[in-house]
């Protein structure tokens, strides 16, 4: 079995398991699964040591996050949102809470966000103290499954590059505790780990490992630098240099 083939069979029983447990709606396969106590997850991540130091927290745009989000600008953070599939020269929304019109639980939204929120390239953005990311499976030892599309491992690889994440940043995921496996899970090259896990019950602290130095071209077919413009343009300028 291929590698890619591991991780969707992981994935398909993971969003078996959290519709038939009524945790999801049947429309959480393929995505990033909304989840019952998403809300008390992003309490007990507001609790921990690595919340209250972060000024600024990198998020992804999908719904199961959406109370972290609202909760970054709450507590007054500077929140980066990736624009959907990274589909910009400017891949991030800045979304400053020192600027919000509307409540913080609506300016976390996307749709808000795309009409309300500048979009900035990395060569604009502050570091990054948080990265929050969207997660189908993940272990205790921090190896995680996205939905397969690959844009969380591209966004926090550009960040890498620019030095906007470092060794300093910690990584982190919300699930319900369904989506937490004691089992090896399949892993590329270019996977990162997170740091902690927070579910609806608790806080998983995870063992630190190498994170991946940067963009892997290899990793990456034509037509997904294609689709992404800030990959386009960096492929560009490395195969002219």
């Amino acid at each position: 079995m291929s590698l890619d083939a591991e991780k969707n069979a992981v994935r398909e029983r993971v969003w078996a398991a959290l519709i038939e447990a009524g945790i999801s709606t049947p429309d959480a396969r393929g995505y990033i699964p909304d989840f019952a106590g998403s809300d008390r997850a992003a309490e007990l991540l507001a609790a921990t040591a690595p919340w209250r130091k972060a000024r600024t927290v990198k998020a992804n745009p999908d719904t199961a996050q959406l109370p972290v989000r609202a909760r970054a600008l709450a507590d007054g953070k500077v929140l980066y949102m990736a624009v959907p599939k990274i589909a910009s020269i400017q891949p991030f929304y800045l979304i400053d809470p020192a600027d919000l019109s509307v409540p913080p639980h609506e300016a976390a939204t996307g749709r808000v966000a795309a009409t309300a929120s500048p979009r900035v390239g990395v060569e604009d953005m502050r570091p990054i103290d948080l990265v929050v990311c969207g997660t189908v499976a993940v272990n205790r030892q921090g190896v995680r499954l996205g939905k397969g599309a690959g844009y969380s491992d591209i966004e926090v690889a550009l960040l890498i590059e620019e030095g906007l994440v470092n060794d300093d940043t910690v990584i982190v995921t919300t699930v319900h505790s369904l989506q937490v496996l004691d089992e090896p899970l399949p892993e590329a090259e270019h996977d990162f780990r997170v740091d902690m896990i927070v579910t609806e019950q608790d806080v998983i602290t995870c063992p630190r490992s190498p994170r991946p130095s940067g963009l892997i071209w290899s990793s990456m077919p034509a037509d997904k630098v294609a689709a992404i413009p800030v990959l386009e343009a960096r492929e560009s300028k490395r195969l002219r240099s």
